[in-house]
């Protein structure tokens, strides 16, 4: 089973036919599937990828078909494409190699019955080796003590409001806020009733603007959970408030001030993740130690930068990080989402400047702690060749694990496994 991690706002609809309890499928009339011939989709810079390519329609190979296909290093403009005909439903095609270390993407389509059909795979060459194009600044660790210095004058000043219909037989369920460098953070705490002293998972948001329940799950099992939003807006609203202000005023705000270092949008963010740290700590039922903190894409990004930035944080667990090198569309190569630099924009210079202080590399270099990181070749939101380059400046324990074909998404056993692991570490 898929479950999607979403880096904006995003539902899963179930549509129901009329009159009838049968959910329509979603599997698709005709499937095309990619893959590279390497089982663990990897390859060496000079070794030759090749791409079996396979359309089915009921199980049985689709024969006679026109076939189109693009062979190219992800978010690039330039590779070489064709078509082909299949003539028993099946081929492999020839993908060629990379220079350097990277990924290749090789797509392919089908027309059947005026309804295009598509999949795409993508061979990684050397992904160990693969470095970050971004630096470091000089003033990077000055920058955010001082930043943390700023914080710590800042009352916490907590208010915590229970919700009694979202409580359970195990669990007390609050809306909290704490005072931020600016503004407030908000989030939905998850308390067990009974009494002791419990470990505390802190879960930080995938990119966008909505509501939020909490993690009651884990909280019945023991844990202190604490699932925050990061825009300074309570996280117990209609629905309509975050969907007007991701068009109105919140629209883009990954790119908000983005020319200043100090008044980036993502300062008060980032600084908002260590204030939830400080919160939890000021719990009586936290236990004083552990602590880990979790999330996938934006939340994968947090997760890096709030172990990063705090020492109290003992685990991390990662999803597909976004904002990792940034700067690499300017070497020709993928850059992490939001992508800013993918095309030309007015004081360019200057967001470089300021990239570098946000940037999930830099934070990256200085993890200290046992982490679970998960993504897959296939993501198009954040590309693995940003992933990697955060990934691979590492130098703490770190568990990897791969599920090669996902994009930005998770399987419910990657997340499983995830959960598993971080339940290991703090349950003792």
């Amino acid at each position: 089973m898929k479950v999607f991690l979403s880096f904006s706002l995003s539902f899963l609809f179930c549509f129901i036919l009329s009159n009838s309890s049968v959910a329509q499928p979603s599997k698709e009339l005709v499937r095309v599937i990619v893959a590279p011939d390497h089982d663990n989709w990897e390859y060496a810079v000079g070794e030759n990828a090749k791409f079996t390519i396979t359309v089915l329609q009921y199980g049985n190979p689709v024969k006679g078909i026109k076939l189109n296909y693009e062979i190219k290093p992800e978010k690039t403009k330039s590779g070489k494409e064709g078509s082909i005909t299949l003539e028993k439903g099946v081929l492999t095609l020839d993908g060629g190699t990379m220079p350097k270390p990277g990924f290749l993407r090789c797509t392919a389509s089908v027309t059947v019955g005026g309804k295009t059909y598509s999949d795409f795979a993508t061979a990684g060459f050397s992904v160990d080796k693969i470095k970050p194009t971004t630096s470091l600044p000089v003033d990077f660790t000055e920058f955010w003590e001082n930043a943390k210095k700023d914080l710590a004058k800042i009352p916490v000043e907590a208010t915590a409001t229970l919700i009694p219909n979202r409580c359970t037989d195990k669990v007390d369920v609050y809306h909290i806020s704490v005072r931020n460098i600016s503004g407030n953070i908000y989030g939905i705490l998850c308390k067990p009733k009974k009494a002791g002293k419990y470990p505390a998972i802190l879960r930080v948001p995938g990119a966008g603007i909505r509501p939020y329940n909490g993690d009651i799950s884990n909280a019945e099992k023991g844990i202190i959970t604490l699932e925050i939003g990061i825009h300074g807006i309570p996280v117990n609203l209609d629905p309509q408030v975050y969907e007007d202000l991701s068009s109105g005023a919140l629209r883009d705000y990954w790119t908000i001030n983005m020319d200043d270092k100090d008044k980036f949008y993502y300062k008060r963010v980032y600084l908002g993740c260590v204030r939830a740290i400080d919160y939890i700590f000021s719990l009586p039922e936290f236990d004083g130690e552990n602590i880990a903190v979790s999330g996938g894409s934006q939340g994968g990004t947090l997760s890096i930068i709030t172990t990063s930035l705090d020492p109290r944080v003992k685990y991390l667990v990662v999803y597909f990080p976004a904002l990792c090198d940034l700067t690499g569309y300017l070497e020709g190569r993928a850059g992490g989402w939001p992508h800013m630099f993918q095309d030309e924009f007015t004081n360019k210079n200057e967001k470089i400047a300021v990239s570098k202080y946000y940037d999930v590399v830099n934070f990256a270099r200085f993890i200290k702690v046992p982490g679970f990181y998960s993504w897959g070749f296939n993501d198009d939101v954040c590309p693995p060749t940003s992933i990697f380059s955060a990934y691979n400046v590492i130098e703490a324990p770190k568990d990897k694990h791969l599920f090669l074909d996902t994009g930005h998404w998770v399987y419910q056993e990657e997340t499983e496994l995830g959960n598993n692991w971080l339940l290991e570490k703090l349950i003792k």
